[in-house]
């Protein structure tokens, strides 16, 4: 029997340790005949570092790592410099987000044996690695960024908002430099949670493609009901599926199948089959909650919530739309789209058990407490 991969991110590790690996090649082999610059969108723990990781052994040209999967003998596994930025660390103020973003260069300047001039300016260090990385291995390089987004998303509560303001112009500094290395990138990719407008963080990268409602790419990341019936078969001998698609099932990306978050039945699997709220207990953002909070929002209006596509596409900071970033994060998902002439409407809901119970009893607690240090003050 396989393994479960409990927070593991490592592609290579997954495949050289009998863990349980859903196929997602065919989807990576279509991003790279197909596309240069690519943006996904997920919510958490939905597999976003994993598929990046994947994306990086395939330039890596690692093929022994996908024998036996759909890209195998599919494609040529050339060998290109990789850049990988992972956003992790204090974004509490400008300085300390530039730090994270130099020590980040500091780690692929080492894994690709290139030193660059300027260790001091962040744009200027990740210009010189694209162009040194290319020169000195004479291919293009890949660019993959994970969790783009996390230097604002950690700054959203009201007090922080000037930070993530600054932390949003230094990121369109910083991802302009893609854009204006063009000619020497062969394929860049980011993924995060949230989608911000172009105007806001990719002005200087206007050719983004944004795949995260692309029906061909809606099984990027993520299970099937499927994959738990054939991948997961010896896990769930006895077990009534039918419980657990009611309990983790229903994301929707405009695809054919509906999905589950992969932490849900890792964690389902792994605790014995306990239904539970694995995934909303490994973090709901503090603002999102304020913000329902002072816009005085009724639990009910979460339920089949009728939204224009434009709530759908991208926020800013100054104007955060909640719907969307309750959609974004994952806690609603497009039930029905309804055409009403040359538009859309989309009707919004839970996506499944967990989240409507998890959500409306966090709420409430939340409130609860809000209210009854309210009623404390004095008068």
């Amino acid at each position: 029997m396989k393994k479960l991969p409990i927070g593991i991110q490592t592609f290579r590790e997954i495949r050289e340790n009998n863990y349980i690996y859903i196929d997602k090649t065919k989807e990576a082999l279509n991003l790279i005949n197909n596309y240069k610059y690519v943006f996904l969108s997920r919510p958490r723990r939905f597999g976003k570092s994993l598929f990046l990781d994947t994306l990086r052994e395939i330039f890596k040209g690692n093929k022994e790592l996908f024998k036996g999967l759909y890209i195998y003998d599919k494609y040529d596994f050339k060998p290109h410099p990789v850049i990988k930025i992972s956003w992790a660390g204090d974004f509490k103020t400008l300085e300390s987000t530039k730090e994270v973003a130099l020590n980040v260069f500091r780690e692929n300047q080492e894994s690709l044996e290139i030193e660059c001039q300027n260790k001091e300016t962040p744009s200027v260090c990740f210009r010189e690695l694209i162009r040194k990385s290319y020169n000195k291995y004479k291919e293009k390089v890949v660019i993959l960024i994970d969790e783009y987004d996390k230097p604002i998303l950690d700054n959203l509560e009201r007090e922080n908002l000037d930070v993530a303001k600054q932390n949003r112009e230094f990121l369109r500094g910083l991802y302009t430099v893609i854009k204006d290395s063009d000619e020497y990138i062969r394929f860049a990719f980011l993924t995060g949670v949230s989608r911000f407008s172009k105007v806001s963080i990719f002005s200087g990268l206007n050719n983004l493609v944004d795949i995260s409602l692309n029906p061909r790419f809606s099984e990027i990341c993520g299970f099937t009901h499927e994959n738990l019936e054939i991948d997961f078969r010896e896990f769930f001998e006895g077990v009534d599926l039918e419980e657990i698609r009611k309990w983790y099932n229903g994301y929707n990306f405009l695809g054919k199948n509906k999905l589950y978050n992969p932490f849900d039945i890792l964690l389902f699997i792994d605790s014995g089959y306990t239904f539970s709220n694995y995934w909303f207990q490994t973090g709901t953002p503090s603002f999102l909650v304020k913000l329902l909070k002072d816009r005085g929002y009724n639990l009910l209006e979460f339920e089949n919530m009728e939204v224009n596509e434009s709530i759908l596409n991208s926020f800013d900071i100054e104007d955060i739309e909640i719907e969307t970033i309750m959609f974004q994060a994952g806690y609603l998902t497009i039930r029905e789209i309804k055409q009403i002439g040359v538009r859309k409407k989309y009707i919004l809901n839970y996506p499944n058990l967990e989240v409507r119970i998890s959500f409306n009893d966090y709420l409430l607690t939340y409130l609860s407490k809000y209210i009854s240090i309210k009623e404390k003050k004095p008068r």
